[in-house]
């Protein structure tokens, strides 16, 4: 006769039956029954009581059903396969859609998490449980796997269709570069202005114009930005050695000029058209810049076509994704925060413009009462020339055009429209809106779990980055970057930025606000509020961050649509740098 192979088994028991068991009953539970003596003539109903672990079950399921009556307490399902059957903190089982990984724990003291709002026993990370399931999401308070299809749908990423990068250059341009590189006749200096995201456009022309004119680029000079007084330099920002490294074999970067061309006076131009094509950069600059040795440049915001031959479009990204990477102690923090978000599982980015100036720039109101509208207005009249929207439209045809900014409670209701999970953890990047926090509360109160880079950052990390604007937009960004889904509620050089960053990483998602369409609908108070969701779900299926072709509107930016220029879905995809 075979032998009878003992199974273990689990079922759940509440924890106020365990409390009200006796130690002695509830060690007489845990221990196995002790084997009797051979002699021994204890029986029930006929069967040896030590030989019968169905008994046993019957026995304990009995007890527990019984105390569950008495305490009238109603039964929990089981967990199916739980490998912790009587673990009573909360999962921190993941799994990873792919894109976003969690890092490793991060250590850090556990009062800086209940500080936070986050549970001791949730501090660290779980592990990964590898590329899969967006249906069979968090278990860790995010959205647990109870049927809720469409809320676990908010954090699945669009299909990227197999598109990877590609930056397979042509045989002309490689052999052109070693002549390039080799160059110490042709200087170029640039001067960029604007915010983070402003400046990292202009140098990703900067690097194009010198390719274009077969010149060496000095390192760029930041321009100290007279709002936020920012006087950083590329260094302070970016990794200059990675910088000079990547592109090699492109364009020649230097630190600084030569001796032999420090006291040359350089050429200055400062009426550079919008848009300008290789053929009249060449025409306008190569013949005073091989006769004088530097030339200087300001202000080359959208100064390069957006339209270029292929090898120069991949020379764009190369630069925007690969060359300029944060400096490390920016990067360093700045993945220090995302894996802090990433403990808990998926989160969202939002990018909000919010702030004073952004709804002066735009012609919009913040949407806050009459007070701010005033103050706005005022501002307005007082400094005309800060208003960058057409001046004949009035605010109400603005925000109907789509050329506002979402407030607080607009952001909200699309959120919430697009099954964003009640207790989805957000990050929030931006200045702090007009209003202070108190604008942001319909946010905070239909999405609980909000953070920004001041309440993730342990004391004294952002010290080194006070009054140091470009470095903060810098932490903001590198957080973005790595969330599951991103959504900017309004333009912008950072939302646009990202586009690019997140579809060169394999589509991550990004959801673009259809303002344009959907605002009619958040005025109809008739719509019943299924319908509505209904209505914004359909709106947004292809607002999603799917692959998108650059070539099908002019004037796309390669570093925002980086396909067909720098990315494909074919054999060509190995071909990086």
């Amino acid at each position: 006769m075979a032998k009878y192979k003992r199974q273990q088994s689990y079922i759940s028991v509440p924890s106020q039956i365990i409390n009200s068991l006796s130690p002695s009953s509830l060690q007489s539970l845990l221990e196995s029954p002790k084997k009797s003596s051979k002699n021994s003539s204890n029986k029930f109903f006929g069967i040896s009581s030590y030989r019968s672990p169905r008994l046993w079950f019957l026995t304990l399921f009995c007890f527990g059903l019984f105390g569950m009556l008495r305490f009238g307490i109603k039964p929990e399902p089981l967990t199916p396969f739980s490998s912790f059957p009587c673990f009573t903190t909360q999962s921190q089982v993941s799994t990873s859609n792919g894109y976003s990984t969690p890092q490793a724990a991060l250590g850090k003291k556990e009062e800086f998490w209940t500080s936070k709002g986050f549970a001791k026993s949730e501090v660290g990370i779980a592990p990964n449980s590898g590329k899969g399931d967006s249906k069979a999401l968090i278990s860790n308070g995010y959205a647990e796997k109870s049927g809720k299809d469409e809320e676990n749908e908010f954090w699945e990423q669009p299909d990227g269709m197999g598109y990877k990068p590609c930056l397979d250059f042509s045989r002309d341009y490689r052999r052109y570069s070693q002549g390039i590189v080799k160059n110490r006749r042709k200087y170029l200096l640039v001067v960029v202005s604007g915010g983070i995201n402003q400046q990292k456009n202009q140098i990703v022309d900067a690097v194009v114009f010198a390719r274009i004119l077969g010149a060496a680029l000095v390192v760029p000079i930041l321009q100290v930005n007279v709002v936020w007084g920012d006087e950083s330099e590329f260094s302070d920002i970016f990794d200059l050695e990675h910088f000079k490294k990547v592109l090699a074999n492109d364009v020649r970067i230097v630190s600084s000029l030569p001796s032999t061309h420090i006291m040359t006076r350089p050429v200055e131009e400062n009426r550079t058209p919008l848009h300008v094509s290789p053929q009249w950069i060449r025409a306008r600059y190569l013949k005073r810049l091989n006769r004088e040795g530097v030339l200087l440049l300001r202000g080359l915001d959208s100064r390069l076509s957006k339209d270029l031959p292929s090898d120069l479009q991949k020379l764009r990204c190369k630069v925007a994704f690969h060359a300029l990477r944060f400096a490390p102690k920016i990067l360093e923090l700045g993945n220090k925060l995302a894996e802090r978000m990433h403990s808990k599982g998926p989160y969202l980015a939002l990018h909000l413009r919010m702030e004073k100036d952004v709804w002066v720039r735009t012609g919009c109101l913040p949407g806050l009462g009459d007070k701010y509208d005033e103050m706005i207005n005022n501002e307005r009249k007082q400094r005309p020339e800060l208003l960058t929207a057409r001046s004949n439209m009035t605010y109400h045809d603005r925000k109907l055009a789509g050329l506002c900014p979402l407030n607080a409670l607009e952001v909200t209701r699309l959120l919430k429209a697009l099954a964003a999970p009640k207790n989805a953890r957000i990050y929030w990047a931006g200045g702090l809106p007009l209003g202070g926090k108190e604008a942001l509360e319909p946010l905070t109160k239909a999405f609980p779990h909000f953070y920004n880079k001041e309440d993730l950052a342990l004391p004294g990390e952002l010290k080194p980055f006070a009054n140091k604007a470009s470095s903060m937009a810098a932490i903001d960004y590198i957080v973005s970057e790595n969330s599951d889904v991103f959504m900017p509620s309004h333009g912008g050089n950072m939302g646009h930025a990202l586009q690019g960053q997140r579809a060169y990483a394999g589509h991550k998602k990004y959801i673009t606000p259809n303002k344009r369409q959907m605002l009619h609908h958040f005025l109809n108070t008739s719509l019943l509020e299924p319908e509505f969701n209904r209505i914004i779900k359909d709106l947004h299926r292809e607002s999603l961050g799917q692959p998108e072709l650059r070539t099908s509107k002019a004037g796309r930016d390669v570093t925002k649509y980086p396909i067909p220029e720098c990315m494909c879905n074919d054999s060509r995809a190995h071909s990086v740098l």
